[in-house]
C-alpha cells in the first residue's frame, strides 16, 4: 500500500515536472516567434522610414531646384531692369545737360538783350541832348531819329546773332547727322559678297568630261542652247566652268549640270528634261529667298508678286554687288537712323527693302528702275509714303518725307561702302577718262582731275573767264552732265576752285 503511494507521487511528480517544461518550452517558443515578429515589423518600419527619407530628399532638390531656377531668372529680370534704369537715367542726364546748356544761353542772350537795351537808351539820351543842342531841333523829330538809328543798330546786332545761331546749329545738325550714320553703319555687319561671272563644276573623272562634249560636240551645244550659258572645257582636269553675266541662268545651269552629272546619262533629250527641273527648283529658291528676306527684316505680309520679286534679285548684281543682299542692307541702316530720328521705322525699312525692285524686271520693262519699282508698289496697294521712298532713292523724283531722304542717304552708303562693289580695271579706267572729259568739255576748264578712286573731280577754272558766281553754276551743270552721260555706284561729288595768284619779285 505505501509502495504504491509512493509510486503515485513519484508519478505525479514526475507528471508536473513534464507539464512544467513543456509549459516552459511553449512559452519560449511563443517569446522566439514574437521577438522574430517584431524584429520583422522593425525592419519593414526601417525600410520604409528609409524609402520616405529618400521621398523627401528628391523632392526637396527639386523644390530647391525650383527656387533656384526662380531666383535666377529674379536676379536677370531684376539686373535688366537696372541696366534700362541706368541707361534711362543716362539719357535723362545728357537731357538735363542740355537744357541747362540753353538755359544758360538763353540767359545769356537776355543779358546781351538787355544790355542793349540799355546801351540804346544812353545813346538816345546823349543823341537828343547832342541833337537839341546843336540843330535846335523838336523834342518829335529827335526822337524819330533817334528811334531810326536805334532800330538800324538793333538790326544789325540781331542779324548777328542769327548768323550765329545758325551757323552753331548747323554744326551741331551735321555732328548728330555723322553720329546717326557712324552708329548706324557700327550696327550692320554685312559680310562682302561678291558675285563672280563664272562658277566651276567639279567632275568625278575626265570620262564625264568627254560625255558632257558629246559626240561632235552635240551634247555641248545643246546646252549652251538651251540653258543660254557658255561651257569653257579647258586642260584643267575634272573640272568645267559656266560662263554667264545673267546669275539666274547662271545657276539654273548649274543645277542642270548637277543633276546631268549624277545620273550620268547625258544627250539632248534628258539635257532639256534636267534644264526644265532645274528651272521649277530656281522659282522655288526666288520664293524662299523672298521670304527669308521678309523674315529678317521683320516686315511680314507683303503680296506675292512682290515677294517673287525680291527672291529674284537674288539673282541680279550691280557692280558685282549682290543686289538683294544691298537691299537688305539698305534697310536695315534706314530701320536704324530712322530710329535715332524718331522717323517711321517700317517705312524707311520698307522703302530700303523695295527701292531696287525695279532692277528685278527692269531687262524687260521700259525706264529707269526707280520709276518703275514705285510703279509695281503702287500697283500692288503699298502707302504712297513707301511708293515715294522708292521713286525718289536716285533723285529722280523729289522726297516727301523723311523716311524717303533716309533710304537714299542708306542706300549710297552700303553702295560706297569699301568692299561693296567692285568694277574690272578697264571699265574704271574708262569712267576716269569719261568724268574727265566730262568735266574738261565746259568753256573756262583748264584742267580736271578725278580723285579718290572716281568718287570726286577737280575743276580747276581759267579766273578771266569764270567769276566767283558762275562756279557756282559750272559745279551744278558738271554734275548735271555726269548724271545724264555715266553710270557709276555712290555718289561723285564736284568741286571747281577758282584760283587767282599775284606774283612779283624783288630785285
Amino acid at each position: 500500500m505505501g509502495l504504491i503511494v509512493i509510486v503515485a507521487l513519484l508519478v505525479a511528480a514526475l507528471a508536473f515536472v513534464a507539464g512544467y517544461g513543456l509549459r516552459l518550452y511553449q512559452e519560449r517558443k511563443t517569446i522566439k516567434s514574437a521577438q522574430e515578429q517584431a524584429d520583422k515589423i522593425l525592419k519593414e518600419a526601417q525600410k520604409e522610414a528609409k524609402e520616405m527619407l529618400l521621398a523627401a530628399k528628391d523632392e526637396a532638390l527639386k523644390v530647391k531646384a525650383q527656387v533656384d531656377e526662380e531666383l535666377k531668372r529674379q536676379r536677370a529680370y531684376l539686373q535688366n531692369q537696372e541696366e534700362r534704369l541706368q541707361r534711362r537715367q543716362e539719357f535723362l542726364d545728357r537731357k538735363a545737360e542740355s537744357l541747362d546748356k540753353r538755359e544758360k544761353h538763353l540767359a545769356q542772350l537776355q543779358a546781351e538783350i538787355q544790355t542793349l537795351h540799355e546801351e540804346a537808351r544812353r545813346l538816345k539820351e546823349k543823341a537828343e541832348e547832342e541833337l537839341n543842342r546843336i540843330a535846335g531841333l523838336t523834342p518829335e523829330q529827335a526822337k524819330e531819329i533817334l528811334l531810326e538809328r536805334v532800330r538800324e543798330e538793333a538790326r544789325q546786332e540781331m542779324a548777328k546773332v542769327i548768323r550765329e545761331e545758325e551757323a552753331r546749329a548747323k554744326a551741331e545738325a551735321e555732328r548728330r547727322a555723322r553720329e546717326i550714320i557712324a552708329e548706324a553703319m557700327q550696327r550692320v555687319g554685312t559680310e562682302e559678297i561678291v558675285e563672280l561671272a563664272t562658277v566651276t563644276i567639279p567632275l568625278p573623272n575626265d570620262e564625264m568630261k568627254g560625255r558632257i562634249i558629246g559626240r561632235g560636240g552635240r551634247n555641248i551645244r545643246t546646252i549652251e542652247n538651251v540653258l543660254g550659258v557658255d561651257l569653257v572645257v579647258d586642260d584643267t582636269p575634272e573640272t568645267i566652268t559656266i560662263s554667264c553675266f545673267d546669275p539666274l541662268r547662271r545657276e539654273i545651269a548649274r543645277l542642270a549640270l548637277e543633276k546631268l552629272i549624277t545620273d550620268g546619262r547625258i544627250q539632248p533629250a534628258r539635257i532639256e528634261q534636267a534644264a526644265e527641273q532645274a528651272r521649277k527648283e530656281v522659282e522655288n529658291i526666288i520664293r524662299e529667298e523672298g521670304e527669308k528676306a521678309l523674315y529678317k527684316l521683320g516686315l511680314p505680309g507683303l503680296p506675292e508678286e512682290l515677294v517673287a520679286l525680291l527672291g529674284r534679285l537674288k539673282f541680279r548684281t550691280s557692280y558685282g554687288q549682290n543686289v538683294l543682299y544691298h537691299s537688305i542692307e539698305t534697310a536695315r541702316l534706314a530701320g536704324i537712323m530712322a530710329a535715332e530720328l524718331k522717323a517711321d521705322v517700317k517705312v524707311a525699312k520698307l522703302g530700303g527693302l523695295l527701292h531696287d525692285i525695279g532692277k528685278a524686271v527692269d531687262q524687260t520693262v521700259e525706264g529707269p528702275h526707280a520709276a518703275i519699282g514705285a510703279e509695281i508698289a503702287r500697283r500692288n496697294g503699298l502707302p504712297e509714303i513707301v511708293v515715294n521712298c522708292i521713286a525718289a532713292h536716285h533723285g529722280e523724283v523729289e522726297p516727301q518725307s523723311v523716311e524717303a531722304i533716309l533710304v537714299e542717304l542708306a542706300d549710297a552708303l552700303s553702295g560706297g561702302r569699301p568692299g561693296a562693289r567692285r568694277e574690272s580695271l578697264e571699265s574704271y579706267i574708262k569712267r576716269i577718262e569719261s568724268l574727265e572729259a566730262i568735266a574738261s568739255s565746259f568753256p573756262g576748264v583748264a584742267q580736271a582731275f578725278a580723285i579718290q578712286a572716281g568718287r570726286e573731280i577737280r575743276v580747276i577754272v581759267k579766273p578771266e573767264e569764270v567769276d566767283d558766281l558762275a562756279i557756282i553754276q559750272l559745279s551744278r551743270e558738271i554734275a548735271r552732265k555726269v548724271e545724264e552721260n555715266l553710270e557709276y555706284p555712290g555718289q561723285i561729288k564736284v568741286t571747281v576752285i577758282r584760283e587767282i595768284r599775284a606774283v612779283d619779285y624783288a630785285r
